[in-house]
């Protein structure tokens, strides 16, 4: 009897030490990072990143209930999830780290400002709103915080509210992140020259080599990109390489530089370096025009179909439980280029329920219906997307083909000849679509 009393015990000791040791290991299994791959996982920034979170991970180890500690890490894992695109898996790390911080403490002013920057980069907008507005109720001097009312109101489609909260962030705060607020909101109510200049100094207000400096200068070069002035986007996107190689978004636009000049296998390449460099659906969808452009249909359409399926993996819906990425918008135009209309129309309608005076999915719905041959309607979301009086040449040309399809012919056609003296590069697609309403009076710069 005493040797079988000995004998359960020790089971029971044994028993206790498993759980301990799955207790233990249970902060490393939930909350551990993903090892970056490509050029990006032998630089210094993520070798530095990357000692700082083991760092944190080893004192929740220690203390798996040190909110300071899941604070610290939480913010570390949104930063790591814009470095390396790995949003689905760090957004729902990072958001059960700020739960636990939140439940005990529901006021707590960064976690809350962390809680903020993963709706928004979820797209759940009114989410975002909310929250954001209990950041400026707990510190009316927060930029942070009307950064965030700044980004849910352009997004919501609620200009003049947006242009209102960044005008507050910037006096509070003039800094890169104000700059390019302000910056985007000048290119959304057309002011082009006033988007970059602000962007400029948005840049120069950054460090560079940063993330958050590099992501500026290629948004720069993207502007002068837009305006058809491609040798000046070509600089900045070779200048953000030189201050931070291997730079994806910087990639991304080489290889549409490339693709302008019809040197399709270099632009190939740059576009792989980018979606070896991060995890972003849309370099995918960069490559499959390329392949396009070089007749290789096959190619381009197992381009959209990874990125169809990149999306769909981390896609949230609208259970109170479920804080995936809405992805609605980005579907639709995706189901676009591989002619599934009927698809693109669903996710362009749940989208536009989401956010119905947001001029981007206006636009996009508005071409889902051109594409169905659905003028009528198509003319009545252009015109929404048109309200902000934004110059991008895109919206504007196909605002062009619209109206002259739904028989506002010279309406159609002034503004087809507005877009191509902005900016000559009009996709393929679109070059075939005006040439029976411009009557051979503008030539398109073919890519």
């Amino acid at each position: 009897m005493k040797a079988k009393y000995v004998f359960t015990v020790l089971i029971l000791l044994s028993c206790i030490f498993v759980f301990y040791l799955s207790k233990k290991n249970k902060v490393k299994n939930e909350y551990a990072f993903m090892e970056r791959s490509g050029p990006v996982s032998a630089s210094s920034e993520w070798l530095n990143a990357k000692s700082a979170i083991e760092k944190l991970l080893g004192d929740l180890r220690k203390n798996p209930n040190d909110n300071k500690t899941k604070l610290k890490l939480a913010m570390a894992y949104i930063q790591e999830s814009r470095v390396s695109g790995n949003h689905g898996y760090y957004d729902a790390v990072a958001l059960e780290l700020l739960d636990d911080v939140l439940n005990e403490n529901p006021d707590n002013y960064e976690a809350l400002c962390a809680q903020a920057t993963i709706m928004l980069s979820q797209h759940h907008f009114d989410e975002a709103l909310e929250i954001g507005n209990k950041i400026i109720e707990l510190n009316s001097y927060s930029a942070y915080g009307y950064g965030v009312l700044t980004d849910a109101y352009v997004e919501l489609g609620k200009y003049n509210e947006a242009v209102k909260a960044v005008d507050k962030m910037v006096s509070i705060r003039p800094d890169i992140r104000s700059y390019s607020r302000i910056s985007y909101l000048r290119e959304i109510f057309g002011d082009h020259e006033g988007a970059i200049a602000a962007m400029k100094m948005a840049v120069e207000a950054g460090v560079p080599g940063s993330e958050q400096t590099e992501w500026a200068r290629v948004y720069l070069g993207q502007l002068h990109e837009i305006n058809g002035s491609i040798q000046e986007a070509e600089f900045f996107y070779l200048q953000s390489l030189h201050h931070r190689p291997h730079y994806a978004y910087a990639q991304a636009g080489m290889g549409r530089i490339e693709k302008y000049k019809k040197n399709y296998t270099e632009a190939i390449k740059h576009f792989t370096n980018a979606k070896h460099s991060l995890n972003d659906y849309f370099f995918n969808s960069e490559l499959a025009d390329v392949y396009q452009a070089m007749l290789k249909s096959a190619n381009a359409n197992n381009s959209l179909k990874e990125a169809i399926s990149m999306l769909s993996v981390n896609a949230g819906d609208e259970s109170e439980s479920n804080h995936g990425h809405y992805s609605d918008k980005e579907l639709a135009a995706l189901y676009l280029k591989i002619y599934q209309y009927d698809l693109a129309l669903e996710h362009a309608l749940i989208e536009y329920e989401r956010r119905p005076d947001n001029i981007d999915i206006n636009q996009t719905l508005a071409w889902v219906h051109f594409r169905r041959g659905e003028y009528d309607q198509a003319d009545k979301h252009i015109d929404k997307a048109l309200i902000t009086k934004s110059k991008n040449p895109t919206l504007l040309f196909q605002a062009g083909l619209i109206k002259s399809k739904a028989g506002k012919l010279n309406t159609g056609k002034k503004l087809l000849k507005e877009s191509l003296n902005i900016n000559s590069y009009i996709t393929a697609e679109l070059q075939w679509e005006a040439h029976p309403f411009l009557d051979g009076e503008k030539k398109i710069a073919s890519q």
